[in-house]
């Protein structure tokens, strides 16, 4: 299970790292040198974008499998 669940949390850093909104949303973070942005709307956590708490999968294939 553990494996499995690093190997989920690689595949969406992989999406996430592809996705414009959240390319934007880190840049952002990293621009201003905070984790958080927007009052906790988006925040970098262990390498994870995470929006509105939770980790924020892409729209596409991965989110589908997800759910």
């Amino acid at each position: 299970m553990i494996i499995e669940e690093e190997n989920l949390k690689e595949r969406i850093r992989r999406a996430q790292e592809e996705d414009k909104k959240v390319v934007k949303a880190v840049e952002e973070l990293k621009r201003v040198g905070i984790k958080i942005l927007k009052d906790e709307e988006w925040k970098l956590e262990d390498g994870l974008v995470i929006k509105e708490g939770r980790i924020y999968v892409p729209e596409g294939e991965l989110r589908r499998e997800v759910i």
